[in-house]
């Protein structure tokens, strides 16, 4: 098996600091194939993927990003087979255990969105822990979607508003497009909780079931790479794409 050749300096991507996307939002897809293609099994692909995480993480704070939301497990994976899904609740522990001193040596702080509620109670206590421990750090959000779904998300705002309207201390009249998005998981985040950039890996070009609200304006580059392959310099390469879209909201930029 070949390794990788390094990347140099000349190889990457010359960015322009001023034009990086405040929200960038990953679908982490490829875990699985990528320890297929190797001969090993499925866990080791999600463990790989760990370390993924950290490195981009890193790299997105080192590049001034403010918030970076990653989609770390849906409301439908817990269809996969109970040894994978056990593993994949083991993850955040471990992640945690180890990655936290770091964050807060970089500034950044966990922020979680998802039905918490459903999660094993220890990885609940380790994932409110990560949040508490980062809570004063002023630098990028590090946004997990966990237990997330899109659609989920939507009717739970929507069950709240009317839950507002039903005992009278809001009129339906006045539920708009802020309204409902002070309903959302994202409503946290204020004016950044819309991404700006939204990157899926592994070839998949689909959003499966991911911030559907959210991302109305995003701009989507898909990757072939498996995530477990994606590091610091895929990201760059994913900004630079970026950086040459010409983002118009619906409207028409003035020549």
């Amino acid at each position: 098996m070949f390794s990788k050749p390094k990347e140099t300096v000349a190889d990457q991507p010359a960015l322009d600091l001023a034009n990086i996307p405040a929200h960038i939002a990953i679908i982490m897809d490829g875990n699985g194939r990528w320890a297929k293609a190797r001969h090993l099994p499925r866990v080791a692909g999600h463990q790989q993927g760990m370390q993924t995480v950290k490195k981009v993480t890193i790299e997105a704070s080192r590049l001034g990003v403010k918030v970076l939301t990653l989609y770390a497990f849906s409301t439908e994976n817990w269809k996969r087979p109970s040894s994978e899904v056990n593993f994949l609740m083991q993850l955040p522990i471990k992640f945690f255990d180890t990655f936290v001193p770091e964050l807060i040596e970089n500034n950044v702080r966990v922020m979680v969105m998802g039905d918490l509620a459903a999660l094993p109670a220890p990885t609940q206590a380790v994932v409110k822990k990560a949040m508490a421990q980062t809570a004063s750090c002023t630098g990028m959000v590090l946004n997990f979607a966990l237990n997330y779904g899109g659609r989920a998300e939507l009717v739970r705002a929507a069950q709240a508003l009317a839950r507002q309207v039903e005992q009278g201390a809001l009129a339906a009249e006045a539920i708009d497009e802020a309204r409902f998005e002070q309903a959302l998981m994202t409503a946290p985040l204020g004016e950044l909780a819309a991404p700006d950039l939204l990157i899926r890996t592994s070839g998949e070009e689909r959003l499966s079931n991911f911030m559907l609200w959210q991302v109305a304006y995003s701009e989507f580059v898909f990757l072939d790479e498996h995530w477990p392959d994606f590091d610091g310099a895929s990201l760059r390469r994913a900004i630079e794409v970026f950086q040459h879209r010409h983002r118009r909201f619906g409207g028409l930029v003035n020549k």
